[in-house]
């Protein structure tokens, strides 16, 4: 038992784990196991479950394209004006993801504030894969963010500072020094933001629609399921509870290594 906790304490813990283990042993117990696999694997899930690995990698890579500088920016910059766009910044993370597919379909639609003039250009992208990509990089990238940018308060600015003293161009000091120290977090940003985007539901069926092949990822898949083959959605739901466990334990265990993994 761990030195320094009351006995008392394990109570409301163990309900706590309870809380969060007990309905994902429904749904183990509720599948139909002997046709586990024929039900997975049918050509709309397949289709569905590609599209979903597919997105969910780019609106990753998306989010380290923008996010890593955005955090540095939020971690490194003190001004007024970096203080009052954090919250704004991370307000995906409380806001109901129907209402983030709204705003993106406003902003992006075809009558939308910026799609309006890509319209006009011949770019389409409400109800498109590009959509999908968009509404799971606007829920996710504050996960990114927060990651990396706690990394970076972390680390400080003295290796970064020392390196530019020594003559090293800012350049140089970010992919010799920054990006290195900021790796752990970097990793763990990552993994969040693949596993939010993967479950992503809201804002996509808002935002792109769902389309089979184009728009309909595997959430999108288990709840149209629900209504024809509860059976079908059992079993994919429990798919998608297996790929997410393989998310966090893998970023379980980068983290338990720690620092000593780089």
């Amino acid at each position: 038992m761990t030195a320094g906790l009351p006995r008392w304490i394990y109570v409301p813990a163990a309900a706590g784990a309870l809380f969060v283990v007990v309905p994902l042993a429904a749904v183990a117990a509720k599948v139909d196991w002997r046709r586990f696999v024929s039900l997975i694997t049918s050509e709309s899930s397949l289709t569905a479950l590609e599209l979903s690995l597919k997105t969910a990698a780019a609106s990753t890579a998306l989010c380290l394209v923008v996010g890593v500088p955005l955090a540095l920016v939020l971690a490194r910059n003190d001004s007024r004006v970096v203080r009052w766009g954090r919250p704004l910044i991370l307000l995906p993370l409380v806001l109901p993801p129907v209402v983030g597919g709204i705003a993106l379909l406003y902003a992006f639609g075809r009558l939308g504030l910026i799609g309006g003039y890509l319209d006009a250009a011949g770019v389409q992208i409400a109800f498109t894969t590009t959509a999908v990509v968009l509404a799971q990089t606007f829920v996710s990238l504050p996960f990114l963010v927060i990651a990396i940018e706690g990394a970076a308060r972390t680390a400080g600015a003295d290796y970064e500072i020392v390196a530019a003293t020594l003559g090293a161009r800012p350049s140089t000091v970010w992919w010799r020094v920054t990006l290195p120290l900021l790796a752990p977090g970097l990793v763990s940003g990552a993994v969040l933001a693949f596993a939010r985007s993967l479950g992503e539901f809201g804002a996509t069926l808002t935002f792109a629609g769902s389309r089979e092949g184009v728009t309909r990822t595997l959430p999108l898949e288990i709840y149209l399921q629900r209504e024809s083959d509860a059976d079908a959605a059992v079993a994919l739901s429990l798919l998608l509870v297996a790929v997410a466990a393989v998310v966090v334990v893998g970023l379980g265990t980068r983290r338990l290594r720690g620092s000593s993994a780089w």
